[in-house]
């Protein structure tokens, strides 16, 4: 029973992507969950739990990211879990679970902080901040008596995820207070952040340049598109942590959520912080960046059934767009859907691998920097359409024994054109089939 999303170690991906895990579960992790549900049956609590941290272990190339330490005692088993800038470490014991995550040093005198703090509390199901002699601390505590690994690991992911979120919030909201215990971040690669820096301003000036051309009139929704997909973008492929992740997904929130503004001043927001983000220097913009592990994902699974609604309505807005002769917004909308989905939905590993696939070739220059085998010729617009069959089989078929109608459908996509080959590659998605067996 899986609830982490990963790549297959046989698509070529060097670099993380998104907010998920990019990284792959042990090859057991089935047959250890299992084997943690069986122990907690029989009250083996330090033997069940030892199996289930050992199922949310993640791998890069068959070597562990040690994102899950555990220390093994006869009557206690210490642990720590790695989630972005948290680091939660705790015991277990016959009795019961303790964890705790350091945030930041005592508070003294700020009260907006405190204040925050406390209103947390009351959105956390699971988990509470408290204080000790020396530091704010978010903490979990759970009885052992009915335990299970299902029961054991939503509170387990609320303690990281959002001491991983608070951290960042604090560090970007609050600058005079400093985040703690954050020695495991690593600086990313020094050549890969710059790669990053000079898209963030070529595809600021590409959005630019690209709305200047849309009609005069009535032409808020096709910048509303064009402007998303490139937070989306962002997002996705440059991945910025602390400020400018809180800012842009404010601002994305906002967008989706305030009713109050019309849609004109939404994009009129977006544009002055993308000019804000233009601004940024290179110093500044290394800030917010950092390498680390990951345990869990931040986004609960979707349905398959959700993610073909919005496939289907997406492609029905283009066909609008087609109908009505706006042609310069539709090749944006099919990249938009599939940086949309990976924005907003809990994707299962195939259709997250897959969505990433037509990412990469709708994207190919960035890719083509970070040094990636082209799957598609921007300048002579033509596919490596056997490299493009071979990678959707790749990713199919780790999982066909899982699910018996799930089939790969490389030689079917259309190869005419970058639009027909995202139109055939959507409803293709669409007629996935994940009946398990």
């Amino acid at each position: 029973m899986s609830w982490l999303n990963f790549f297959d170690n046989k698509t070529e991906v060097k670099h993380p992507f998104g907010r998920g895990i990019n990284a792959n579960l042990s090859k057991n992790e089935e047959k250890l969950f299992n084997k943690s549900y069986e122990a907690f049956e029989k009250k083996d609590i330090l033997n069940a739990y030892e199996y289930f941290f050992e199922s949310l272990q993640n791998y890069a190339n068959e070597i562990s990211n040690n994102n899950i330490i555990l220390d093994r005692k006869i009557d206690k088993l210490n642990f720590e879990i790695f989630q972005g800038t948290a680091r939660v470490s705790g015991y277990v014991t016959k009795e019961h679970l303790y964890a705790d995550c350091i945030i930041t040093k005592k508070l003294s005198k700020n009260l907006a902080l405190k204040r925050y703090l406390l209103e947390r509390n009351y959105q956390l199901t699971y988990a509470a901040y408290f204080s000790d002699d020396e530091y704010v601390k978010l903490k979990l505590f759970h009885d052992n008596i009915t335990m299970s690994p299902q029961k054991i690991f939503f509170p387990l992911r609320e303690i990281a995820l959002n001491a991983d979120f608070d951290k960042e919030f604090i560090k970007s909201e609050f600058p005079d207070v400093t985040i703690k215990d954050i020695k495991h971040l690593k600086a990313i690669n020094e050549n890969e952040l710059k790669i990053k820096y000079y898209y963030l301003h070529k595809w600021i000036d590409d959005v630019k340049e690209k709305i200047s051309t849309f009609p005069s009139n009535d032409n808020a929704g096709m910048q509303s598109f064009t402007l998303l997909y490139l937070f989306f973008k962002i997002d996705y492929l440059i991945v910025p942590k602390y400020k400018i992740y809180q800012k842009t997904s404010k601002k994305i929130q906002e967008y989706f959520n305030d009713d109050s503004l019309p849609i004109e001043a939404k994009n009129e927001e977006f544009k002055n912080y993308l000019q804000v983000l233009k601004d940024i220097s290179l110093d500044k913009f290394r800030e917010n960046f950092y390498d680390a592990k990951y345990t869990f994902n931040p986004s609960e699974k979707s349905s398959h059934e959700d993610i073909s609604i919005f496939i289907n309505e997406s492609l029905t807005k283009i066909r609008w767009y087609k109908n009505n002769r706006y042609n310069q917004i539709i090749p944006i909308i099919y990249k938009y859907i599939g940086l949309y989905l990976l924005y907003n939905y809990g994707l299962n590993p195939v259709v997250k691998q897959l969505i990433h696939t037509l990412v990469e070739i709708q994207n190919q220059d960035f890719f083509n920097a970070l040094e990636y085998t082209p799957l598609y010729n921007e300048e002579n617009k033509s596919f490596s359409k056997k490299a493009i069959i071979a990678r959707i089989e790749e990713i199919i078929a780790p999982f066909q024994n899982q699910f018996k109608s799930l089939q790969p459908f490389g030689s079917e996509l259309n190869f005419d054109s970058l639009n027909e080959f995202s139109n055939s590659f959507y409803l293709q998605l669409n007629d996935l089939n994940f009946e398990e067996i």
